[in-house]
């Protein structure tokens, strides 16, 4: 597949980095040569330094035979156009485009993206993206991480074990036995700051963190068993009344379990602009540092603190401010994956990343055969593949324990129709089924090659 990425910052060079590692012939297009130096000094591409909008920069970007262009520059308005040329110039067959304003986003304008219009194909919002991610950390407080998959009906969850984790030093072997009505599968373990696909006699130890399959219906239990009790988040204190502040305020809003929410935001226009937009919210301007400030938003008695400005390191200190004042929980916004190992001895309880998010969406468009989903876990460490199998799928009609599956992979959940179950070596894959895969991002293409050799944009 031949793919060209405008715009080679964070989530560009990602994504050119996924692509890369499996043999697509990746261009990456730029106007800073320092980030397209980057991209061509670490990794198998190439690089353009031009405008990503110019007809004879995608041009010599090798546009007129291109696959894909995938449009993720700093500016909306340079994706939306280079969209624009690669349809109507080079009649590339599929586009994607990062937006971030949320007016090009609202659902009246919809039309605007239809082929003879503003031919768009995929619309990936990181705003919305990143509240989503957001609003699941906020569902499950005692985790650090949390995806829906097979219609939210199986649940990804990270669970950093305690040292009084009741199932301590015992086989995952012996924890399927002990437990055997529990629909829940331990796929990934990060032990030391590694991470790997655990074995059935592997054990787990204290400090471990762990990413568990488990079925929606069972996800109380899995957490009880595991030491975490489920707890319901009623307040909710928001730093930020940005983008991703005021969309997670509004969607807090509409939710069933009514939340008390209050918002504090430094910026005294986009205060007014998110009190205006906000009907049950309080909105406090000021400091989200101020210690006075954070008192008088009820810190002390949030059930979750969310720092969600646009600044990484305004977010670990009020994040830090906030679980010295009492705060119950802390969730931070970080953009710099060079900061993530700062969180666990910060005291910050879950981060959300907006380039990691935006790298999941992006990459479930672009992924080879009937992949339904793909979510990136950690510095890009490992994916969450979710696919329907096919009926010339080399794994169609095998049981998982006959199938040539990577060290690094695992199936967490198989989906038959409208049933959800924990797979075991015995459980033999149908055509139809819906499967979800762990594994790590070296072993990415082979389980791709599993599910299905041809290219199918869907």
């Amino acid at each position: 597949m031949k793919v060209i990425i405008c715009g080679a910052g964070q989530v560009g060079w990602q994504i050119a980095r996924h692509l890369s590692s499996e043999n697509n012939d990746v261009t990456v297009v730029d106007n800073n040569p320092d980030l397209v130096r980057r991209a061509t000094d670490t990794l198998d591409v190439q690089g353009l330094t031009g405008f990503a909008s110019h007809p004879d920069v995608l041009d010599r970007a090798g546009a007129r035979d291109a696959d894909m262009v995938i449009a993720a520059t700093f500016s909306d308005e340079v994706n939306m156009v280079t969209c624009q040329v690669a349809h109507s110039v080079f009649a590339v067959p599929r586009k994607i485009a990062r937006l971030r304003s949320q007016s090009y986003l609202q659902a009246s304008y919809s039309d605007l993206y239809r082929r003879d219009h503003l031919p768009i194909d995929v619309v990936i919002s990181p705003e919305m993206e990143v509240a989503e991610a957001v609003l699941n950390r906020i569902a499950s407080p005692t985790t650090f991480d949390t995806e829906s998959f097979l219609g939210g009906d199986a649940k990804l969850l990270g669970i950093a074990l305690d040292e009084d984790c009741p199932v301590l030093d015992t086989p995952l072997r012996q924890l399927s036995e002990l437990f055997s009505t529990l629909r829940a599968i331990v796929v990934g373990v990060r032990r030391d700051g590694v991470l790997f696909a655990p074995e059935p006699g592997d054990q787990l130890f204290a400090n471990d963190q762990i990413y568990i399959f488990t079925h929606a219906e069972d996800v109380a239990r899995t957490l009880d068993i595991f030491g975490k009790t489920r707890t319901r988040a009623e307040r909710v204190l928001i730093v930020g009344g940005g983008n991703v502040g005021l969309t997670v305020a509004k969607k807090l809003e509409l939710s069933e379990t009514r939340m008390r929410t209050r918002v504090i935001e430094a910026n005294r226009a986009r205060a007014e602009v998110a009190a205006d937009a906000l009907e049950r919210t309080i909105v406090l301007h000021g400091d989200g540092l101020d210690m006075d400030l954070l008192r008088e938003a009820g810190v002390e008695r949030a059930d979750v603190m969310l720092c969600l400005t646009d600044d990484d390191k305004t977010n670990m200190l009020a994040s830090v401010r906030a679980k010295s004042a009492g705060a119950g929980m802390a969730i931070s916004l970080v953009n710099d994956p060079t900061l993530v190992p700062l969180m666990d001895p910060l005291g910050i309880d879950a981060y959300v990343s907006p380039r990691a998010t935006t790298v999941s969406s992006i990459l479930r468009h672009i992924r080879h055969g009937r992949v339904r989903g793909v979510y990136s876990i950690g510095d890009a460490e490992a994916e969450i593949i979710e696919a329907q199998v096919l009926s010339t799928s080399p794994i169609s009609g095998k049981a998982i324990r006959d199938i040539d599956f990577p060290e690094g992979a695992l199936v967490g959940a198989v989906q038959r129709g409208k049933k959800v179950f924990r797979p075991s070596g015995a459980t033999r894959i149908e055509d139809g089924d819906a499967i979800v895969i762990f594994a790590l991002t070296a072993d990415v293409p082979a389980v791709e090659a599993l599910l299905q050799v041809s290219i199918d944009f869907f």
